[in-house]
């Protein structure tokens, strides 16, 4: 499927800073806890889709097409807030996330443990 035209707001369009295939890296955080979810990729028209439909809208870099959170497996991401970094070149959506969010079927896509970072000033 061919991308669409944009026809996101030009004031939030001009604020984006997109990477060279015209992506945004969108972060998705639980609007309650602050539990960070999932992190996915936007085009203008994803981001259109986000603000104006109420859902989640990605773009897939694997699939080249549009996808909406939750269409094939019930695990919607209904927005509560979006919001843009100091840069312009990430996005914070906060959602209230009907099950899982990761396509593993896992709560979130960053319970594949920790990494054993050391932590500074730590006993």
């Amino acid at each position: 499927m061919a991308r669409v035209t944009s026809i996101l707001d030009p004031a939030v369009a001009a604020r984006l800073k997109r990477d060279p295939s015209g992506l945004v890296a969108a972060i998705i955080q639980q609007h309650d806890s602050g539990e960070v979810l999932m992190l996915g990729w936007m085009d203008d028209e994803a981001l259109r889709r986000t603000l104006t439909e109420g859902r989640v809208t990605f773009w897939s870099r694997s699939r080249a097409e549009y996808w909406r959170k939750g269409d094939t497996s019930g695990h919607v991401q209904h927005v509560r807030s979006v919001a843009l970094d100091c840069d312009g070149d990430a996005l914070l959506v906060r959602v209230d996330q009907v099950g899982a969010a990761c396509h593993t079927g896992d709560r979130t896509c960053f319970d594949s443990g920790d990494l054993g970072a050391t932590v500074e000033g730590a006993a």
